[in-house]
């Protein structure tokens, strides 16, 4: 199984086993919790632009000393992000949102 093909319940096994998917930042590779696993409050963190604390929250305590060094830009955050929930199998932040109903509503 690739790092792309994890479910969200497998990251979720992952992250509680200890282990990290990568992506990468500013050409590093980052060791990264499954996104699937990241935790309400650590969402919070990230929406409220908390950025540090997110990162400290997510990252294996090596790569966050590598996040510090890097001191990426918003948009480099960002990209690791959406490549970190890739490489978890999911979207992060992007909710599919609500289904169509299959019944049409009849017209009066």
């Amino acid at each position: 199984m690739t790092e792309s093909e994890v479910t969200p319940a497998e990251a979720q096994e992952i992250e509680a086993s200890g282990h990290y998917v990568t992506a990468s930042l500013c050409g590093k590779t980052l060791e990264v919790v499954p996104s699937g696993a990241w935790r309400q409050s650590t969402m919070r963190m990230m929406r409220i632009g908390d950025i540090d604390a997110f990162m400290e929250r997510v990252l294996s305590p090596d790569s966050y000393d590598i996040y510090l060094d890097l001191d990426p830009t918003n948009d480099e955050v960002s990209e690791f992000v959406n490549e970190a929930g890739e490489s978890s199998g999911e979207s992060v932040g992007k909710s599919s949102g609500r289904t169509a109903s299959p019944r049409r509503t009849r017209k009066r």
